[in-house]
């Protein structure tokens, strides 16, 4: 505003010399021809009249004397108006400088976010450790499996994570605000490489009597490129080098999508909440959960709710504008605009209550394949698993009291502790989760008192209570 505000006026100052100038010309014209002056300039120098001479060279000297003073006027103009091009120069420099600032602090704000901290690898290595060990304490092979995996009567949940100690809170929450724990059963997920260390961690306490099944995603076959479309997608260079070449140049290009840069949102182990008819097929309800989020409540009630022959039980975000179906897909491309209304509601992953039975009656798995081979492109929409969540149970959704599931502890430092208490669930979705260095201080104790510090393995790992 004040550099505007200062170029304006060096713009009405240099008008106003322009005009000087033009005046101070038409004043040495009108010297030269007024009619006393006009004989110095047509007869013979001898025959000048001297008095009539000096008063000529008096006045000249005057004007002389006033251009000059223009002429200094005019100087320091110029040299302002270099100085406010040196300025802009500047400016813009500057305003290179801090966009690529902005873009090296979110690349590393992310890496911070997504990086795996060294006690929460020491710990997954020394379970591992334990498991090689002794693996007659931890293995189920061989052993039938037992009934209650599969009793439609009991409550089932599901949790897919790469992460032991996450994975162990939300467990560990969930079951220590049953009213009934033994009649809950978690199915827990993982991948290969972190299969040992789950095993080891959910063998070395009863967790109040409730079930675990722990499995590895590659555990079940029918999971496979032929059949998932991000699994064969996987397999396109394109894609690989989408995420994979690994220049700062390259990961900073699109800081506003930089997060799905990452890997992790083509990763199976995130995309198996689509597949939980085929992987729990005697089932008919199931509780999917996040793994950054904790119960703070007993949770059957949710069995108890009425879904109206929907598929998805989840809380919905919009508000005012914000969170509606058009901040997620591209309602440029026709068959997005054919399909969705644009101002429908989003709702949250993180907490769903899903009806096995209305989902396999609407077909939703292969409604989600139909679009998720069309999105190969990335046409439809970026990436993740929440925008062809929103596609696939469009219709089918079921509102929940908000009460179930309350977002943005990994975000919002505003959130009010009254909602918090009041909430069946809380959820560490964002960059600040709880076992980070940058979780948030207000939040991070409603996490951490349900990490169990007692075992010998967490404590080896220096975890900060």
């Amino acid at each position: 505003m004040a550099y505007a505000s200062y170029a304006r006026k060096l713009k009405l100052e240099n008008s106003k010399l322009v005009r000087v100038f033009a005046d101070l010309s038409q004043n040495y014209s009108d010297l030269i021809n007024k009619p006393m002056y006009r004989a110095l300039f047509e007869t013979d120098s001898l025959s000048i009249d001297e008095s009539v001479l000096r008063q000529f060279e008096k006045e000249v000297k005057e004007r002389i004397k006033v251009t000059r003073q223009v002429i200094s006027e005019a100087k320091e103009s110029f040299d302002n108006l270099l100085k406010i091009q040196k300025l802009k120069d500047t400016i813009f420099a500057v305003n290179e400088q801090l966009t690529k600032a902005k873009k090296q602090g979110a690349f590393s704000s992310l890496i911070a976010a997504k990086s795996i901290p060294k006690s929460l690898h020491c710990l997954a290595m020394r379970l591992m450790e334990e498991r090689i060990a002794h693996p007659e304490k931890y293995t189920d092979e061989g052993k039938p499996t037992p009934p209650e995996f599969e009793d439609p009567k009991l409550y089932h949940y599901a949790i897919f994570s790469d992460n032991v100690l996450a994975a162990s809170v939300v467990v560990n929450s969930a079951t220590k605000n049953a009213k009934e724990p033994g009649k809950h059963v978690f199915h827990v997920v993982t991948d290969k490489m972190n299969l040992g260390a789950m095993q080891v961690v959910f063998k070395l306490k009863d967790y109040n009597g409730a079930h675990i099944e722990v499995k590895a995603v590659e555990d079940y076959k029918f999971l496979n490129s032929s059949y998932v479309p991000v699994l064969k997608q996987l397999e396109s260079a394109n894609l690989q080098k989408f995420y994979f070449e690994n220049t700062l140049e390259n990961a900073t290009k699109d800081t506003t999508n930089m997060k799905f840069r990452n890997p992790k949102y083509l990763s199976i182990l995130n995309h198996l909440r689509f597949y939980l008819p085929e992987m729990y097929p005697m089932l008919h309800r199931v509780l999917f959960l996040d793994d950054d989020i904790v119960v703070q409540k007993d949770l059957t009630g949710l069995w108890k709710i009425d879904m109206d022959g929907k598929v998805n039980g989840a809380v919905e975000t919009c508000f005012g504008s914000f969170h509606r179906y058009a901040q997620y897909m591209n309602f440029s491309h026709p068959l997005i605009k054919q399909k969705f209304n644009p101002k429908a509601c989003a709702w949250a992953y993180g907490m769903n209550f899903f009806d096995l039975d209305a989902w396999r009656r609407e077909k939703c798995t292969e409604e989600y394949h139909y679009w998720q081979n069309l999105n190969e492109n990335r046409t439809l929409w970026k990436l993740g698993t929440l925008p062809p969540g929103l596609i696939t149970f469009y219709s089918t959704t079921k509102p929940l009291d908000k009460s179930w599931h309350v977002l943005g502890l990994g975000y919002n430092p505003s959130i009010s502790m009254d909602e918090i208490r009041n909430a069946a669930v809380v959820h560490f979705n964002g960059n600040m989760k709880p076992w980070l260095d940058i979780a948030m201080n207000q939040f991070k104790p409603l996490w951490t008192k349900y990490v169990d510090y007692d075992l010998e393995f967490v404590q080896a790992c220096n975890f900060g209570v």
